[in-house]
């Protein structure tokens, strides 16, 4: 039953196997084992990025595809429900009007970016959906009357998806289920969806050729197959999967701008995660994005403890000091990459 649900693709180590019933667990039951708005805000953005994550590792790790582009199709999901919801407030039907026309751009954007681009090396590809990120976010930003411009969209959702709603009168298990937690179940479920949707495409034959392709493009055409349009198809599977993530963060945060769909910062983020979870297998997605974003939200705080409880000793609290976690944030990144270069689940399956 497992095995079919995760379409054969199954841990292959008992280590990675407890991680991965851990974060599950621990997403399912987040808003209940860590009730607090802030630890609920970091879950749903775990859920959220795992589905991003994959999404990208869909087109690094599994075809081989470098891009930069990737936030610009986050971007576009989030933006198709924002702008809806923004004309008729709190509506499912303008819910799923953005999300229709989310996806559908974001693919057919994808699909002209890469029959265009992907005939050429990977750097020039990786080059020119750079320029497209770019040009994309500079006319988000300056089209105010559509997005918001700089300001961004803040938008109503349905009245279920809202704090004033409550599903039960009385606390279940010491928790009011109110609109809140229901948003993040929605959440939750639609990225469960969606990963386990992934890992059947990767496992299909159809996943097969794109590592065939990966691995060796040359011998790939040589056997028959049009590497150029299964890259395309990779590349619009990959954006129409990350505009969905968009969407998802969209409902939970109520709010659309630039600096949260579409900076470069975020690509940086989504790499990053890729390289600690590690390349070429959706469960790196889901332990790199659960890694990062914990150590985002909650390193400062445990360096701004420690620095407290080391003042007495010469030095350390100053190293440790929380205006200095970025620093001890890459400090763990360039240990991850040397400890594990194949990311954590590539040395787990080993």
């Amino acid at each position: 039953m497992i095995g079919t649900l995760l379409s054969g693709d199954l841990p292959r180590s008992k280590v990675l196997s407890v991680v991965m019933v851990a974060i599950l667990l621990g997403l399912a039951l987040a808003p209940f084992l860590f009730p607090g708005t802030r630890a609920l805000n970091t879950a749903a953005t775990i859920c959220v990025f795992i589905v991003l994550v994959a999404s990208y590792d869909l087109l690094l790790g599994y075809t081989g595809i470098v891009s930069f582009a990737h936030t610009m199709f986050y971007g576009i999901g989030a933006y198709g429900v924002a702008i809806m919801l923004d004309r008729m407030p709190g509506s499912w039907a303008a819910i799923g009007l953005g999300v229709a026309a989310g996806l559908a751009v974001a693919v057919a954007l994808a699909l002209v970016i890469g029959l265009f681009s992907l005939r050429v090396q990977a750097i020039f590809f990786a080059m020119v959906t750079l320029a497209v990120a770019s040009a994309f976010m500079i006319l988000a930003s300056q089209l105010s009357g559509l997005t918001g411009g700089e300001d961004g969209l803040t938008y109503r959702v349905p009245r279920v998806l809202t704090p004033a709603f409550k599903l039960f009168q009385d606390k279940l298990f010491g928790v009011r289920v109110d609109g809140r937690i229901v948003d993040y179940y929605l959440v939750f479920f639609a990225a469960l969806a969606l990963f386990l949707l992934m890992l059947r495409i990767v496992n299909s034959p159809f996943g097969r050729v794109l590592q065939a392709i990966r691995e060796n493009p040359f011998r790939a055409e040589a056997l028959g197959y049009r590497t150029v349009v299964y890259r395309t198809v990779a590349n619009g599977l990959g954006a129409g999967m990350a505009a969905l993530a968009g969407v998802l963060m969209a409902l939970w945060q109520k709010y659309t701008g630039p600096d949260t769909t579409l900076s470069l910062g975020i690509m940086i983020d989504i790499l990053l995660m890729v390289v600690i979870g590690g390349m070429g297998t959706l469960y790196g997605a889901a332990v790199g994005a659960v890694i990062f974003i914990l150590a985002k939200n909650y390193l400062q705080g445990l360096m701004g403890a420690a620095s407290e409880a080391l003042a007495g000793l010469p030095l350390i609290p100053h190293l440790v000091h929380p205006d200095r976690w970025l620093l001890w944030l890459g400090i763990l990144f360039i240990l991850s990459v040397y400890f594990f270069p194949t990311g954590i689940v590539g040395r787990l399956r080993k």
